[in-house]
């Protein structure tokens, strides 16, 4: 095979996985029209369509498909094994990309980023917020940040966090005006703060348990974000109450700029993995972000 036709496999790949030559050709660093003229020169020498190509989208015809899964994987492969190299030199070094929500990222993974990475230069990461459950696989991330119940059997799963709580709050001047809720029913009669979540299709029930008993709740209110910071500045301004990370609110509770209820429903759960693909290959640099992720109670 010829080194030509490795990088039109390569381009091809591109277009393929991010259905988009403008995202495809931003990924390779080229232009849009080499890419289009890459792509129109390999289906011309193979004698098929391998894209079928439309004002708005871009999708693999049944040929490219095939193309796909069958040679996508041995290109990542290849990724692998050339990252893990990495192990030849004095320090590891590569890139890491990983998928993980905006709570994660912010309370786990850039406290041991701030550590790790002033001490290997050569390591880069990448760290995409996404509160959709992301194929990893599919996306080609190295690894993905979720709670450890919504972690899939067959990945290789690493818990980085402790378990949780989740904690209604409001700010004191909200209570001035409102009786406290003795039990989650008597959310209905508040304005709630309301999180949207792709993967719920819609704005989030809020979840409580005691005694073994389970209970969503759907809220209504004035404010709906799929922010983390905004639901808390939201509470904080006395707008309303909001269903947050307990380790989140602590000082603001601490400090009594917030008031929690229905502690008493908000039992512990899983905190949050580090989940990759059993086949992965680990590179040095890979092996050495999940040993300082690795929760150490």
């Amino acid at each position: 095979m010829t080194r030509q036709s490795i990088n039109d496999l390569v381009a091809f790949l591109a277009v393929a996985r991010e259905k988009s030559f403008t995202k495809a050709a931003a990924k390779l660093g080229v232009s849009q029209s080499a890419l289009s003229h890459t792509i129109r020169g390999l289906e011309t020498r193979l004698g098929l369509r391998l894209l079928t190509r439309t004002t708005r989208s871009v999708s693999p015809t049944e040929a490219g498909e095939r193309l796909l899964t069958s040679i996508g994987p041995r290109f990542d492969e290849i990724e692998s094994e050339l990252a893990a190299l990495s192990e030849f030199r004095e320090k590891p070094a590569g890139t890491i990309r990983i998928n993980a929500g905006e709570h994660a990222a912010d309370a786990i993974l850039w406290p041991a980023l701030e550590k790790l990475l002033p001490h290997y230069p050569d390591i880069n990461v990448e760290i995409i917020v996404d509160y959709g459950l992301t194929d990893i696989v599919a996306e080609r991330y190295d690894a993905g940040v979720r709670l450890g119940e919504q972690v899939a059997k067959d990945m290789i799963a690493v818990r980085i966090g402790p378990d949780m709580r989740m904690a209604v709050v409001g700010a004191p001047a909200y209570f001035e005006q409102r009786p406290k809720p003795e039990i989650p029913a008597d959310l209905t009669d508040h304005n709630c703060i309301n999180l949207r979540l792709p993967t719920y299709g819609g704005v989030y029930s809020w979840e409580f348990e005691k005694d073994g008993r389970e209970l969503k709740v759907r809220v209504e209110g004035q404010l709906v974000f799929n922010n983390i910071q905004l639901r808390l500045n939201a509470a904080l301004s006395g707008l309303g109450l909001a269903y947050m990370p307990e380790m989140l609110v602590q000082q603001h509770l601490s400090a009594g700029g917030l008031v929690r209820v229905l502690e008493d429903w908000c039992a512990p759960f899983h905190g949050y993995h580090l989940y990759y693909p059993s086949r992965r290959q680990a590179s040095p640099a890979f092996s050495l972000l999940v040993n300082a992720l690795r929760y150490r109670a």
